[in-house]
């Protein structure tokens, strides 16, 4: 299987720049992976794709501040860090540019409040970073870093809450489970009405999530391992749906990973690394329905939501959704595949 497989042309027009107006009024193609029918909806309608007895799956996970620019010492050139993961108190995994330039040793003064040294080199433009700072971290982040958006929007967001969801609530990410933007309190609590248990649980997005295939063979991709963490009532909520046959239903690929990584038998609460890679030939063990945005062209999460379908039906509706002008990636438009 070859990564050009998941190739699709989509004019640049159609990247959303910028979330609509209000969240839930985006566009929503709702396919039917049975049948392999399409239809067209906004997503406020999602309340009459769900029903009593259904289990909601949301990734609570709220988006860090987690861009910083500074300024290496000696030097004074300027350096990007943008912080992924916390390995230890105070250590961070994190991609910069430009990365020959930071060795280690090297120190990158972003005020005088916070200065990283680089302790270690990774992959792929990947450092590790002990941070230096007085006071409390998350203040000082969120006083000098910016939302981490990703490459492809090059507009300024003028809020920053619209790259997080009405309900995120465990720092931690560097991308935001951008599925989820849709939803408005008013949504959820009109679904909660109908019977719909919405059940939370914990992906930190890493560069597992949007690290890019760079090999031409699918099967050679390896996966950054990203956190996860799924508590002791959404276990039992999922081992009770289950048990009982009721849909589940993940909002946002990490959902849906989280889910699959987990499940062995039963959901165990806890916290845990994965870094599960689903593409065509995957067995589901659990998850069936899926809530997701339109994905970039050769994207380890187009592989996904083909194995949840087919990659034949993936490419009808990506099509289809170029044809209809739907807005594509971070902040576009939703498919529910049912």
């Amino acid at each position: 299987m070859k990564v050009n497989d998941f190739d699709f042309i989509l004019p640049k027009e159609l990247i959303a720049q910028h979330p609509v107006d209000q969240r839930d009024h985006s566009r929503l193609m709702v396919i039917d992976k049975h049948t392999e029918e399409i239809t067209h909806k906004h997503f406020y309608d999602i309340k009459d794709e769900l029903h009593q007895g259904d289990v909601l799956v949301i990734n609570d996970t709220k988006v860090m501040p987690a861009r910083l620019l500074g300024l290496k010492e000696k030097t004074d050139a300027t350096i990007e860090v943008l912080l992924l993961k916390e390995i230890e108190k105070d250590t961070w995994e994190a991609m910069t540019k430009p990365a020959r330039r930071v060795k280690v040793g090297t120190k990158i003064r972003f005020s005088d409040l916070l200065i990283a040294e680089c302790t270690g080199i990774l992959e792929e433009g990947m450092r590790v970073f002990k941070m230096h700072y007085e006071g409390l971290f998350i203040e000082i982040l969120e006083r000098l870093g910016t939302m981490p958006l990703p490459p492809y929007i090059t507009e300024r967001l003028n809020e920053k809450d619209r790259y997080q969801t009405v309900y995120a609530k465990d720092l931690g990410s560097a991308a935001a489970p951008t599925a989820g933007l849709h939803f408005t309190k008013e949504l959820l609590a009109t679904l909660e009405d109908k019977g719909v248990k919405i059940c939370p649980i914990t992906l930190h997005v890493g560069l597992g999530t949007f690290k890019p295939v760079q090999v031409d063979d699918v099967t050679k991709h390896h996966m950054h391992e990203e956190t996860y963490t799924i508590r002791k009532e959404s276990a039992q909520i999922l081992n009770d749906a289950v048990k009982n046959n009721q849909r589940i239903i993940c909002v946002g690929t990490t959902s849906l990973r989280t889910l699959e990584s987990n499940f062995k038998d039963q959901f165990i609460p806890g916290t845990f690394e994965t870094d599960i890679f689903i593409y065509p030939g995957y067995s589901f063990k659990v998850v069936k329905h899926l809530i997701t945005n339109f994905h970039l062209p050769k994207s380890t999460l187009i592989m996904l939501v083909s194995a949840l379908s087919s990659l034949s039906l993936m490419k009808k509706a990506y099509l289809n959704a170029v044809e209809e002008r739907y807005r594509f990636f971070s902040f576009g438009d939703a498919m529910f595949i049912k």
